[in-house]
Protein backbone atom coordinates (compact mmCIF):
# COMPACT_ATOMS: atom_id res chain seq x y z
CA UNK A 1 0.00 0.00 0.00
CA UNK A 2 1.38 3.38 -0.95
CA UNK A 3 0.20 6.63 -0.03
CA UNK A 4 0.84 10.13 -0.44
CA UNK A 5 1.65 12.39 2.58
CA UNK A 6 0.33 15.71 2.67
CA UNK A 7 0.95 16.24 -1.15
CA UNK A 8 4.62 16.04 -0.21
CA UNK A 9 6.76 13.44 -3.20
CA UNK A 10 7.00 11.44 0.25
CA UNK A 11 5.79 7.58 -0.11
CA UNK A 12 5.26 6.02 3.06
CA UNK A 13 4.69 2.45 2.22
CA UNK A 14 2.97 0.43 4.58
CA UNK A 15 5.06 -2.92 6.13
CA UNK A 16 2.96 -4.61 8.82
CA UNK A 17 1.21 -4.01 12.34
CA UNK A 18 3.93 -3.23 15.14
CA UNK A 19 3.06 -5.83 17.32
CA UNK A 20 3.90 -8.17 14.57
CA UNK A 21 7.47 -6.21 13.34
CA UNK A 22 8.12 -5.92 17.56
CA UNK A 23 7.90 -9.55 18.39
CA UNK A 24 10.11 -10.47 14.81
CA UNK A 25 12.91 -8.02 15.63
CA UNK A 26 13.83 -8.30 12.04
CA UNK A 27 12.56 -8.40 9.35
CA UNK A 28 13.10 -8.20 5.29
CA UNK A 29 10.69 -6.56 3.27
CA UNK A 30 10.66 -5.52 -0.93
CA UNK A 31 9.45 -1.96 -1.02
CA UNK A 32 8.53 -0.58 -4.69
CA UNK A 33 11.85 -2.95 -6.04
CA UNK A 34 14.19 -1.87 -3.41
CA UNK A 35 15.07 -4.76 -0.73
CA UNK A 36 15.24 -3.51 2.99
CA UNK A 37 16.00 -4.71 6.85
CA UNK A 38 13.14 -3.06 9.48
CA UNK A 39 14.97 -3.95 12.56
CA UNK A 40 13.21 -2.89 16.66
CA UNK A 41 16.01 -2.25 18.98
CA UNK A 42 15.20 -1.09 22.30
CA UNK A 43 11.92 0.28 21.38
CA UNK A 44 12.97 2.13 18.02
CA UNK A 45 12.33 0.92 14.64
CA UNK A 46 15.10 1.69 12.20
CA UNK A 47 15.34 0.69 8.43
CA UNK A 48 18.10 0.57 5.61
CA UNK A 49 18.81 -1.61 2.66
CA UNK A 50 19.08 -5.39 3.13
CA UNK A 51 22.36 -5.49 1.82
CA UNK A 52 26.05 -4.61 3.35
CA UNK A 53 27.57 -1.87 1.17
CA UNK A 54 30.76 -3.78 1.23
CA UNK A 55 30.46 -7.06 -0.44
CA UNK A 56 26.50 -7.72 -0.24
CA UNK A 57 25.90 -9.92 2.85
CA UNK A 58 23.03 -9.68 4.33
CA UNK A 59 21.95 -7.66 7.44
CA UNK A 60 18.96 -9.62 8.61
CA UNK A 61 21.53 -11.35 11.52
CA UNK A 62 23.76 -8.57 12.16
CA UNK A 63 24.65 -8.21 15.58
CA UNK A 64 23.80 -4.83 17.03
CA UNK A 65 26.62 -3.14 19.04
CA UNK A 66 27.01 0.57 20.73
CA UNK A 67 30.60 1.78 19.46
CA UNK A 68 30.98 5.53 19.92
CA UNK A 69 27.41 6.37 21.47
CA UNK A 70 26.13 5.13 18.19
CA UNK A 71 23.83 1.81 17.49
CA UNK A 72 25.81 -0.01 14.78
CA UNK A 73 24.98 -3.70 12.94
CA UNK A 74 27.72 -5.53 12.31
CA UNK A 75 27.34 -7.18 9.26
CA UNK A 76 28.03 -11.13 9.77
CA UNK A 77 30.01 -11.62 6.32
CA UNK A 78 33.06 -9.46 6.98
CA UNK A 79 32.04 -7.06 10.26
CA UNK A 80 31.54 -4.17 8.80
CA UNK A 81 29.74 -2.22 10.67
CA UNK A 82 27.30 0.72 10.06
CA UNK A 83 25.13 2.99 12.29
CA UNK A 84 21.51 2.14 12.54
CA UNK A 85 20.87 6.22 12.46
CA UNK A 86 22.86 7.72 9.59
CA UNK A 87 23.87 4.16 7.82
CA UNK A 88 27.53 5.29 8.46
CA UNK A 89 30.63 2.83 8.25
CA UNK A 90 31.99 3.14 11.20
CA UNK A 91 35.72 1.99 11.95
CA UNK A 92 38.48 1.84 14.77
CA UNK A 93 41.75 3.01 13.74
CA UNK A 94 45.10 4.20 15.57
CA UNK A 95 47.53 6.89 14.18
CA UNK A 96 50.53 5.50 13.74
CA UNK A 97 52.53 8.42 14.22
CA UNK A 98 51.00 8.78 17.28
CA UNK A 99 51.72 5.45 19.16
CA UNK A 100 50.54 6.52 22.86
CA UNK A 101 47.07 7.57 21.93
CA UNK A 102 44.76 4.72 21.51
CA UNK A 103 42.55 3.93 18.99
CA UNK A 104 39.25 5.60 18.45
CA UNK A 105 36.12 5.27 16.10
CA UNK A 106 36.00 6.92 12.52
CA UNK A 107 33.24 7.54 10.13
CA UNK A 108 33.85 6.67 6.66
CA UNK A 109 30.59 8.76 5.95
CA UNK A 110 27.35 7.45 4.73
CA UNK A 111 27.62 4.31 3.12
CA UNK A 112 24.08 2.55 3.27
CA UNK A 113 20.87 3.65 2.60
CA UNK A 114 18.64 4.49 5.58
CA UNK A 115 14.86 4.70 5.33
CA UNK A 116 12.07 6.89 7.79
CA UNK A 117 10.25 4.94 9.79
CA UNK A 118 6.88 5.67 11.09
CA UNK A 119 4.30 4.46 13.05
CA UNK A 120 1.09 5.46 13.14
CA UNK A 121 -2.55 3.63 14.67
CA UNK A 122 -0.06 0.71 15.44
CA UNK A 123 1.05 0.28 11.81
CA UNK A 124 4.20 1.13 10.49
CA UNK A 125 4.95 2.55 7.18
CA UNK A 126 8.30 2.82 5.67
CA UNK A 127 9.40 5.92 3.34
CA UNK A 128 12.16 4.99 1.24
CA UNK A 129 14.99 7.53 1.26
CA UNK A 130 15.00 9.87 -1.20
CA UNK A 131 18.31 11.53 -0.43
CA UNK A 132 20.06 12.37 -4.13
CA UNK A 133 23.39 10.92 -5.65
CA UNK A 134 25.07 7.53 -5.18
CA UNK A 135 25.25 5.68 -1.92
CA UNK A 136 26.92 2.74 -1.84
CA UNK A 137 24.80 0.16 -0.87
CA UNK A 138 22.48 1.03 -4.05
CA UNK A 139 24.83 -1.14 -5.88
CA UNK A 140 22.83 -4.17 -4.72
CA UNK A 141 19.37 -2.32 -5.57
CA UNK A 142 20.10 -2.87 -9.80
CA UNK A 143 19.81 -5.50 -11.80
CA UNK A 144 23.52 -6.07 -12.19
CA UNK A 145 24.37 -5.99 -8.25
CA UNK A 146 21.53 -8.47 -8.09
CA UNK A 147 22.89 -11.17 -9.96
CA UNK A 148 26.13 -11.23 -8.25
CA UNK A 149 24.40 -11.84 -5.13
CA UNK A 150 22.38 -14.38 -7.07
CA UNK A 151 25.46 -15.87 -8.34
CA UNK A 152 27.50 -15.83 -4.92
CA UNK A 153 24.39 -17.84 -3.17
CA UNK A 154 24.60 -19.89 -5.98
CA UNK A 155 28.26 -20.90 -5.75
CA UNK A 156 27.48 -21.21 -1.43
CA UNK A 157 24.94 -23.67 -2.29
CA UNK A 158 27.36 -25.47 -4.79
CA UNK A 159 30.43 -26.40 -2.04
Amino acid sequence: MATEVNGESARPFFVGKKTDLVEAKRSKITVGERDIIIIHHQGTFYSMDQHCYHAGGSLINGDIEELNNMLCIVCPKHKYKISLEEGEGIYKASNPKEPTQPPRWYSKGIKQRVHKVTEVDGDIFVTLSDCPGWIESDYYQNEKGREELKKAQDDESNC
